[in-house]
């Protein structure tokens, strides 16, 4: 089936930021700005079933930064796991859509996330099962630039390039802010790529919201043999929404009913305007 994902990227992002004013709290800036790449895997790439979650034979998806779960959600009920009518209930009492995904809640979540530095691990973990079972499935891993800066990545890091895990194929967003300010003033991640061809990664560097230059690389990454592949995606927090673009303060708070309705008509505009594509 083929998909308009510039019209899938904008009812995301209207849909982001609809749960989290609901909810009155969440992570909008983080959950925009992966907006795009979330995007692209599961109208694009991704090999799964939402009439059967847990195919044994579907790529997997482990959201690293679980705090940007609204942009999984969204995806997840357009693509048909549940209905969208439900999102509107993220962190509400009795809902399934908590503020960080639940696997054993949600249908279409691989991996329950929240702990930030876990992500990479799990999905090296679901490649090497995926190899001795014979099967040849994708595992898909989405990093913040901030969740990096965990230790425990850059073991999952070694040990992916140690097992020649081609099937592993990472994203770092690289949006630049992380909840206590600029990553460069928390602790400093860069140079991103060349860490990761350090530890024998494939490494390409694209723009984070060009659907086309995240869809091609995501195509040469399944074309990598005996190296996983990490794709850093040049990204601005809170992507589409302009007082929140670049601005560190949006990373956990949720727009009030006033600031989500600007939101929602900044959102509709570029709709009609054909922007943030």
């Amino acid at each position: 089936m083929n998909y308009d994902l510039v019209s899938i990227t904008r009812q995301m992002r209207s849909h982001i930021i609809e749960m989290l004013a609901s909810a009155g709290s969440g992570h909008p800036g983080g959950s925009l700005s992966a907006t795009d790449i979330i995007a692209t895997l599961y109208f694009k790439h991704m090999n799964v079933d939402p009439g059967n979650p847990l195919w044994e034979d579907r790529d997997r998806f482990v959201l690293g930064k679980g705090h940007a779960a609204p942009a999984l959600y969204a995806a997840l009920a357009l693509r048909g796991f549940f209905p969208e009518e439900e999102l509107v209930t993220l962190r509400k009492l009795g809902s399934r859509l908590q503020g960080h995904p639940d696997r054993t809640k949600v249908p279409g979540v691989d991996m329950s996330t929240g702990s930030l530095g876990q992500g990479l691990s799990v999905a090296n973990g679901m490649a090497l099962a995926g190899r001795m079972d014979n099967k040849g499935y994708y595992v898909y891993c989405l990093m913040g630039d901030g969740e990096i800066q965990e230790g425990q990545v850059w073991e999952a890091a070694m040990s992916a390039s140690h097992y020649m895990l081609d099937h592993v194929i990472a994203f770092v967003d690289h949006n630049g802010l992380q909840i206590d300010g600029a990553n460069e003033q928390v602790m400093n991640v860069m140079p991103i790529g060349k860490k990761f061809a350090a530890f024998g990664w494939n490494v390409m560097h694209v723009d984070g919201h060009d659907l086309a230059a995240i869809d091609a690389a995501i195509t040469q990454a399944k074309k990598s043999v005996a190296k996983p592949t990490v794709i850093v995606c040049e990204t601005v927090k809170g992507r589409g929404v302009s007082f929140m673009e670049n601005v560190v303060d949006w990373h956990g708070v949720a727009p009030n009913a006033e600031q989500a309705q600007q939101a929602l008509a900044e959102l509709s505009a570029a709709r009609r305007m054909g922007g943030y594509e």
